[in-house]
């Protein structure tokens, strides 16, 4: 028995090596086109019609055994074009095929093209995260399409640490909208209203958006001014020729086909559009400065005639709906040149009523009583339109490309306050509140790149962009009495009916980047040498001018008060209208920042990256406005200059080819957004009002971050990491008491404060459970944070004549608490399951969670507690499903748990709240269902 084994083992080892000489070798490397011929680990080499195929290693190599004979090798990588090359392969012979895959439409000699797609996908992020020298997570179209993304901002959400809070924009780490910073394609955009500190990325579609890469952490190349993320869009490209269009319906429940309100003059063809707004301009007549001018009788029936009064429509909601057009082409030109267009349009609109309590207290020491204590019904169409129109050049040495991006908003808003106000006894006050808010964005981007030397080590990029931005509140009018069924009684004066006039015209906004690279080392490309430039320019004015009325009191339908109204002034009766402006009305912002930086990217042996870097900026910001007086004083001159030295470090450890090991460090600064410093104080119709504080400083803030990344697989992804922040003046909202309502909103400095916490993620397939669920995939990722902030004791005001005085801290809570906006923990989760109703009917469905924790949503002063925002859970279904090669499906269902979104008042403060119920503000949004109906041509 011994022998016949040994004889077996003999004759296979025999065999076996009589079969290896018989074989021969395929062997080479796989490089990536779009990184000027880097290598490009993890790909796909396969022998078509076999089960023969490798992987390419870290280095971008591979090698295949197989007989002699002709083959056909496919080269693949997830986000690219797969490419098949024919062989044949000789006994003995090692034959080395070397391959270039890009995600462009190329035709090559004896390459085919069998399928394209581009570095949108999942797995292709994943794989440049993980190879990033820099802490950065993206996320791309496909992974936002298959979440039913349908705008960026929704999309960022999915990211670790980062959530949505209502019509606030995203809160990164717990750090509010005025601590993110935006870049469009590298470049710095400016905001489109002046109460945003970037754009509100719900405006951008994503089928406009190619990938958003979200830093958390400093790198000298982007702007100093963020603490909690900045966000670079990558506008998207043609990457073959298509044309596409998709149409979407969605239903609310509690909103659609509901009795709806609406302004008379959205209630056309025009304002479903998002095109009204001419018939609410400021009346020609009043001139381009503010006066305290009367209107002619004939002036006053002009300003309130047709579509330009207070009446408004009732109606049914129709259902919420979109339309997309998307359309690119690629052309392949001689010597390895292309050129390709993209146009991208796209509308929707939305119908949303809102209905809960809304509540501020007044500050008795016997207890705090409701001094508002409103009923609430909020209608809201809002209307979204954008174009992107991208053309792109691309030769072996230069690429140029030119963006144009326009969006336009308007949010016609119908808002009834109906209870108790002032704090009187009287609890039929109806306040009505009608307000158009639109926006026009246009963004003109010229980029390039050029590599200086024929191996691509020394490259030279530029940019240059110019913005214009106009934000406009036209007749924002609001009138209030007493209701009684659908009459209202009330009177012309007392502030009863008021117009105001709010227009922030954004003059021009330049931003310009250039940057030098050199690759040197082994190879030519294992370090790298930065030097760039990057900086931008603004200028911005505004007007805010009031209207005010004159006249006896009456009794009118609410609906159709304009009709009265009108009346009256026909009858000439004593009612008048009158500019009722003040000197303040007009104020002038010049801002800059210029930098200079540099950045050394080291390799040390195969496991060690060094980046360090600093950067040079310098900030300027100059305010000219009006104290009270005369509309015809000089201005007065506020300026705010600053220099920094940004100092940055990322150390990478490569622990082995599927994990990684971060560090970094940095400083940074934070500017206040433009409403929160700006020397106005805007009105609300309760006598509630938002006041800027010029007075605020930038923040200073340091950064200390921690990770370990783990890639199991290609689609497979774990990460944990620590951070700790300082920021030093950090900007916090408050209410402060006035005279009358104790309810103004203004931000302040606080000393300083320190946040630290924990952040988890992971990606894995449910295949590691049982392979019978090798179709599902689950991600989740949370946040874990702790805040603390020390309280300034002494604080500095300013009134409207520009004289500053120092005051003792009018915080209720002395000493130390939480920073306001910051939640304790956050966690978002996802489950995907994929599969297949027929050859070529692909589907995905996922169900989408995320949830926050309570967090501060106004400090509280003068002896009340904090104001806090209480957590909110959002679980959303999507089903995608492409039917054909020309159909496609998806269908939403979001929100499904419908919870009420509240603000609470706290109640440990050294004054009490001495009512039954603590709710400040409520109000639930609708389970949603939208389905979307896609063609491709």
């Amino acid at each position: 028995m011994k022998f016949n084994l040994r004889f077996l083992f003999i004759a296979l080892f025999i065999c076996t090596i009589s079969i290896a000489q018989n074989k021969g070798t395929i062997s080479g490397v796989l490089t990536d086109k779009e990184t000027n011929n880097e290598v490009l680990p993890f790909a796909n080499v396969l022998i078509k019609g076999t089960n023969i195929s490798a992987n390419t290693d870290i280095d971008g190599k591979y090698s295949l055994n197989v007989n002699p004979g002709n083959y056909v090798i496919i080269f693949s990588f997830v986000g690219y074009e797969s490419v098949e090359k024919p062989v044949t392969v000789k006994a003995g012979e090692t034959l080395t095929v070397n391959q270039v895959l890009s995600s462009g439409g190329y035709t090559l000699k004896d390459v085919v093209v069998k399928s394209t797609a581009n570095k949108e996908k999942e797995t292709a992020l994943l794989l440049e995260q993980k190879n990033a020298v820099v802490i950065k997570q993206s996320i791309g179209a496909q992974e936002m399409s298959r979440k039913g993304v349908s705008d960026v901002e929704e999309g960022l959400t999915k990211i670790t640490g980062i959530s949505k809070v209502g019509s606030r924009g995203l809160f990164v780490r717990g750090l509010e909208d005025r601590y993110n910073n935006l870049l469009i394609n590298e470049l710095a955009a400016p905001s489109n209203n002046p109460f945003s500190k970037i754009v509100p990325l719900d405006l951008f579609p994503t089928n406009i958006v190619g990938v958003i890469d979200v830093y958390k952490t400093f790198n000298p190349n982007i702007y100093g001014d963020f603490a909690g993320g900045t966000f670079n869009i990558q506008t998207s490209k043609a990457s073959k020729s298509v044309t596409k269009i998709n149409l979407g319906f969605g239903y609310t429940t509690g909103n659609s086909l509901k009795d709806f309100l609406l302004s008379s003059d959205a209630d056309t063809a025009a304002g479903f559009f998002g095109f009204n707004g001419k018939d609410r301009e400021l009346p020609s007549f009043l001139g381009p400065n503010a006066s305290k001018a009367s209107f002619t009788n004939d002036q006053a029936l002009s300003s309130v005639g047709g579509d330009k009064g207070f009446s408004v429509s009732k109606s049914k909601s129709p259902l919420n709906s979109s339309l997309n057009l998307l359309h690119s082409e690629k052309f392949d030109l001689s010597n390895d040149r292309s050129f390709s267009y993209l146009l991208s349009i796209n509308y929707d609109n939305n119908y949303a009523i809102r209905e809960g309590v809304d509540r501020t207290l007044d500050l008795q020491t016997t207890g705090s009583r409701y001094v508002n204590n409103f009923v609430i019904t909020d209608y809201r169409f809002k209307t979204t339109t954008s174009a992107l129109l991208g053309l792109n050049y691309t030769a072996n040495r230069f690429k140029l490309a030119f963006n144009t991006l326009y969006i336009k908003t308007t949010m016609n808003e119908i808002k009834d306050q109906f209870g108790q106000a002032g704090g009187t006894a009287i609890q039929n006050t109806f306040i009505r509140t009608n307000e158009l808010d639109k926006s026009d964005y246009l963004n003109l981007q010229l980029l390039g790149e050029y590599n200086l030397t024929e191996d691509k080590n020394q490259t030279l990029k530029a940019g240059v962009s110019y913005a214009n931005t106009k934000y406009g509140q036209p007749d924002r009018k609001f009138f209030s009495g007493q209701k009684t069924g659908d009459e209202i009684n009330t009177t012309y004066g007392a502030n009863n009916f008021l117009r105001q006039y709010l227009a922030v015209d954004g003059n021009s906004f330049v931003s310009a980047m250039a940057e030098y690279n050199l690759k040197f080392g082994k190879d030519g490309k294992q370090n790298k040498l930065t030097v760039g430039y990057n900086g931008n320019s603004s200028m911005m004015e505004s007007s805010y001018r009031f209207v005010s009325s004159r006249g006896n009191a009456f009794t009118s339908n609410i609906n159709n008060i304009n009709d009265h109204i009108i009346a009256d002034l026909q009858a000439n009766n004593g009612t008048s209208f009158e500019e009722n402006s003040n000197s303040t009305w007009q104020v002038k912002l010049a801002e800059t920042a210029n930098a200079g930086y540099t950045n050394l990217l080291l390799k040390f042996g195969e496991k060690y990256e060094l980046n360090a870097g600093v950067r040079l900026e310098s900030t300027t910001k100059e305010t000219k406005y009006r104290g009270l007086g005369s509309f015809d004083s000089a201005f007065n001159i506020s300026k705010y200059d600053n220099f920094y030295i940004l100092p940055s470090l990322n150390l990478k450890y490569l622990m082995n080819e599927n994990s990684n090991l971060r560090f970094a460090a940095s400083k940074t600064y934070t500017k206040p957004v433009i409403m929160e410093s700006f020397p106005i104080t805007y009105q609300n119709a309760d006598g509630t009002s938002v006041q800027g504080n010029p007075l605020l400083k930038n923040s200073d803030n340091y950064n200390v971050d921690l990770k370990y990344e783990l890639f199991p697989t290609a689609k497979e992804m774990f990460a944990v990491g620590a951070f700790a922040k300082y920021l030093d003046n950090p900007i916090e909202r408050t209410f402060v008491s006035n005279a009358t309502t104790g309810t103004v909103t203004t931000f302040l400095n606080s000393d300083n404060a320190t946040l630290y916490g924990v952040e988890a993620e992971f990606l894995f397939g449910l295949n590691r459970i049982s392979e019978d669920l090798s179709a599902f995939s689950f991600g989740l990722n949370g946040t874990l944070m702790q805040t603390k902030v020390n309280v300034s004791p002494t604080y500095n005001s300013i009134d409207e004549n520009g004289i500053i005085t120092t005051n003792n801290s009018i915080e209720t809570h002395k000493g130390s608490r939480d920073l306001q906006g910051a939640s304790n923990w956050l966690v978002n989760s996802d489950l995907k399951y994929e599969f297949n109703l027929g050859k070529d009917w692909t589907n995905t469905m996922s169900l989408v969670y995320g949830v926050f924790g309570k967090r501060i949503y106004a400090v509280g002063t003068n002896g009340q507690d904090h104001t806090y925002e209480l957590p909110v859970s959002q679980l959303d279904l999507v089903w995608s499903s492409k039917i054909s090669e020309h159909f496609d499906v998806k269908f939403t269902a979001d929100n499904l748990l419908n919870p009420e979104r509240k603000l609470e008042f706290g109640n440990e403060g050294t004054i009490k709240v001495a009512e039954q119920s603590l709710i400040a503000n409520s109000y639930k949004k609708g389970v949603g269902f939208s389905l979307k109906l896609g063609y491709t041509f």
